[in-house]
């Protein structure tokens, strides 16, 4: 099986600006030729579109506008966690031999049909997210005293990491305070406890090792991969205060990397809400269960950008398809000294988590420089 690494990749400004998907994924795709040193549109033999859009043929649109004839050309679908689904697929292709160099872009818009299902408006009252959510904060208050000024501290770190992150939806920082006294949604929830759906894009190219270095010097290898999905609803998890899908993804990816919770210099995590980094990071032994809350009040103390260095879903917004690849692209630039002043020091080893609908899908990835 071939060892599989990551050249480069690019992302779109995320806004509300009215743009058309496939100007979006046309944009990201562009960057990466720009920025990989050697490559020509023939030598992509992949091209796969992460996005909830699936009725528009968009991995053969945007490559005929880009100028790619690829050998395979499809796009995946997975809510939320479309982008690390549609890396992985380029991963299988790439390791499996029937591919040497496969190029990823997701992409999204502000009314992305992913963002309320069918399936669960079928259901009844809890039809949108912000009910799960808010369900999992309830749980998690009332087993281990997590408060709701716990989850602002999520907020205000990630709004305030953004501002270093050039196409980051949010351009201000929101205090504790602005958090605490925003829109309540729910009992258990507030506006700014929510990432913002948008418009955005990005694209990430994969190779080989047997090609990757005619495309840069330092690629970042992909070591470690986790994938679970439980079910299509949220209630089929045991217990509302964990994860199910992170943590069996999670020790799936540890293992194959050979890697523990402890060897991770930066994590790229899944805050759809705020409730979800704390638990994440309890469910990804970063943390131990239960100290998700006193452990972000620490990273904003601190000013500490090990978790969500870029911002996070919160702090940069969440287009739905280009999610899970722009996490990604951060993990690598932390790992090859490229992330200006998000840098984290020596940073080596990284993790991405990418989720669908209150986990009932995950995906952990483990890269390495």
């Amino acid at each position: 099986m071939k060892k599989v690494g990551i050249v480069t990749g690019g992302t779109t400004k995320f806004t509300k600006t009215d743009i058309s998907i496939e100007s979006l994924l046309v944009s990201a795709i562009k960057q990466i030729f720009d920025n990989s040193s050697n490559l020509s549109q023939k030598d992509v033999d992949v091209v796969l579109t992460s996005t909830n859009a699936n009725n528009k043929y968009l991995a053969n649109i945007t490559s005929e506008l880009s100028g790619m004839a690829p050998k395979i050309a499809h796009s995946v679908e997975s809510l939320c966690n479309s982008g690390t689904n549609c890396i992985v697929s380029a991963y299988a292709y790439i390791s499996s031999g029937l591919a040497d160099v496969a190029l990823v872009a997701g992409a999204e818009k502000t009314d992305s049909p992913g963002l309320v299902l069918d399936w669960d408006k079928s259901r009844g009252q809890y039809k949108h997210p912000i009910y799960w959510s808010s369900m999992f904060t309830s749980a998690h208050k009332r087993k281990f005293g997590t408060t709701l000024e716990d989850l602002a501290y999520v907020g205000a770190n990630n709004h305030r990491n953004a501002l270093d992150t050039p196409y980051a939806y949010f351009e201000k920082p929101f205090s504790v305070e602005e958090i605490m006294e925003s829109k309540p949604l729910t009992e258990n929830l507030r506006l700014l406890d929510c990432s913002m759906p948008c418009n955005g894009s990005a694209a990430i190219l994969l190779a080989s090792e047997n090609v990757i270095k005619n495309f840069c010097e330092q690629p970042i290898w992909m070591t470690g991969i986790g994938q679970k999905a439980i079910s299509a609803s949220f209630t089929k998890n045991d217990d509302l205060t964990s994860m199910k899908s992170t943590i069996l993804s999670a020790s799936d990816a540890y293992k194959m990397s050979k890697k523990a919770a402890e060897d991770i210099d930066a994590a790229e995590l899944h805050d759809a809400f705020s409730i979800c980094e704390i638990i994440e990071l309890e469910d990804l032994g970063l943390v131990p269960k239960g100290e998700g809350g006193s452990y972000v009040r620490r990273l904003y103390d601190t000013k500490d950008r090990k978790i969500n260095p870029r911002g996070g879903l919160i702090g940069t917004g969440h287009p739905l398809g280009a999610t899970g690849i722009a996490q990604t692209i951060e993990i690598c630039q932390q790992l090859q000294g490229k992330a200006g002043k998000r840098q984290i020091d020596g940073a080596k080893t990284g993790l991405i988590h990418n989720m669908s609908a209150a986990a009932t899908s995950s995906t952990v990835l483990i890269l390495e420089s």
